[in-house]
């Protein structure tokens, strides 16, 4: 069973498939440029104390996203992950 949340919600080191973006042209190309997109498989590293960057890593590349651009990734993930 799957189920769907926004990055912050992932626990850190949890793997979860990107299924929906929600924000403006401008915030969609730069996670485009970042390799964000529908369809990717990203992993939580780590998110910074008190609303910091969340970082994720997709494929070799480690990147760090602002919290507020976090909220609006939406992952699927595994219940038992």
């Amino acid at each position: 069973m799957t189920h769907k949340i926004s990055l912050i919600e992932m626990k850190s080191n949890q793997t979860g498939k990107v299924v929906n973006l929600i924000g403006g042209q401008c915030m969609l190309r730069n996670l485009e440029n970042m390799g964000i997109r529908i369809g990717a498989v990203i992993k939580k590293v780590n998110q910074q104390f008190m609303d910091g960057p969340v970082v994720v890593k997709q494929h070799r590349t480690t990147i760090a996203i602002g919290c507020g651009m976090a909220q609006k990734i939406i992952v699927e993930i595994s219940a038992g992950k």
